[in-house]
């Protein structure tokens, strides 16, 4: 099923974040006072009475971009009028008709897309009646709204849903794969997403710290629903700014938390440092399937790195992280992309994986043969049964008699067992262990 797509435009500071943040339900873009806080399109799934729709956040629109970095944010906000099949033109009821509210205007005009005025910080009666003030712009009779207090936003939505002649379609599929891609600033995050989309999605630039947001982009490939999230790039703490940066962090970690895969890109030319193992630890401790993608593959030669090493080097830097596959890529010629999907919905079928419990039962029942667990006095840890009792990450429960005396030792051989027999490569396995009688 294809979902309708609404856009929200508007230039800077008018409350397009805002009003994105209360129609989705919950905080996805970075909302700030500074102007220009949200670059990339930011989007998300959400609903409104039985309908379902993609509602995508924009840069603020800029009439004559002098910076490069503008250019590209109007860029961007073009393109993603020109996908919408619905628009929401946010303008500030307080500041009237803006110079550039009327640019905006005109941009959207030559689209020819069904649009409503959003007159947002229409915080009491009397800015309600300054709204009218926006009927100039063309597109019919305003809404005033204040996203910040969410007053008229259901009617914003329904005005907007008549004119597009929506059908209900609330039903969400669950065949889903969602995929983070997390990393350093400037490893190529963007970059590798853009190619595999086949599309300039997020914004690709040598400045660090470019994408601010995490941005959802489906693509369907062999058969496959796959939702990717491009993410800002995690500094070293030390390294935070106050605000905005902050903010995007616990954007990136709110990402994995959503996935259930998650890329954890490297740059070539440095291979592992201590931010890239801080933030396999958050994957690991939101227990995420994963994939380590080495990225900027092509200057291998240039910097004097060998496949064999840097799989040498990975494997001894994320111990914790066992059986992660790791994948060889090229976001500027496009090598190893196919595997790397590949990689990615093995990997997700690992995490979804359930094994039978006679299966369970097999390879538990010799490990304790094999290695019995430490006693305590005449306390014996004692093997009464085994079963998988959840998917997404995969959860083995383990009954034994005295399950305290589990040391974690014995968790981490049990597991290494499990994987020997079982596999479950590029996913976290977790175990229980309960007292059984």
């Amino acid at each position: 099923m294809t979902l309708p797509v609404i856009a929200i435009v508007g230039r800077p500071n008018v409350g397009k974040s805002t009003l994105f943040n209360r129609l989705a339900g919950r905080r996805v873009a970075v909302v700030s006072d500074a102007p220009g806080t949200t670059r990339d399109r930011v989007s998300t799934d959400t609903y409104w009475r039985d309908y379902r729709f993609l509602l995508v956040d924009t840069g603020g629109f800029e009439p004559a971009p002098d910076q490069e970095l503008t250019a590209d944010v109007r860029s961007q906000m073009e393109r993603a009028v020109d996908d919408a099949d619905g628009l929401i033109l946010v303008v500030d009821i307080k500041d009237g008709v803006n110079p550039t509210d009327l640019d905006v205007a005109d941009l959207v005009r030559r689209y020819a897309k069904p649009t409503i005025v959003a007159a947002n910080k229409a915080d009491n009666v009397r800015s309600e009646l300054l709204s009218t003030e926006f009927h100039g712009l063309g597109f019919g009779d305003p809404i005033p709204i204040s996203a910040y207090h969410d007053t008229g936003t259901g009617d914003l939505l329904d005005t907007l849903f008549n004119k597009l002649d929506m059908e209900k379609n609330a039903e969400q599929d669950d065949d889903e794969i969602r995929i983070a891609i997390v990393g350093r600033p400037n490893v190529g995050k963007s970059a590798l997403l853009n190619v595999i989309v086949g599309d300039e999605r997020s914004i690709v630039s040598p400045v660090p710290g470019t994408t601010r947001d995490a941005i959802d982009t489906r693509v369907d490939w062999d058969n496959h629903h796959l939702l990717f999230i491009d993410t800002a790039g995690l500094r070293r703490r030390g390294k935070l700014e106050k605000g905005i940066e902050k903010y995007s962090v616990i954007r990136t970690l709110q990402a994995i938390e959503r996935s259930h895969v998650v890329f954890l890109v490297l740059d070539t030319s440095e291979l592992v440092t201590q931010q890239d193992t801080h933030i396999a630890g958050f994957i690991n401790h939101a227990r995420r399937a994963s994939v380590i993608v080495i990225n900027k593959w092509d200057l291998a030669s240039f910097v004097d790195v060998t496949e064999e090493n840097a799989r040498k080097k990975i494997v001894q830097r994320f111990k914790f992280l066992p059986g992660t596959p790791v994948q060889l890529t090229s976001a500027l010629t496009a090598a190893g992309i196919g595997e790397l999907l590949r990689a990615a919905i093995s990997a997700y079928d690992e995490f979804a994986r359930s094994i039978p419990d006679n299966e369970l039962k097999r390879v538990v029942l010799d490990a304790f043969a094999e290695h019995q667990p430490p006693s305590k006095g005449r306390l014996t840890p004692v093997f009464k049964g085994v079963r998988q009792v959840r998917t997404r990450p995969p959860t083995i429960r383990v009954q034994v008699a005295n399950p305290e005396l589990i040391h974690f030792s014995y968790r981490r051989y049990l597991e290494n067992r499990l994987r020997e027999h079982l596999g479950f490569d590029g996913s976290p396995l977790r175990l229980e262990f309960t007292a059984g009688k």
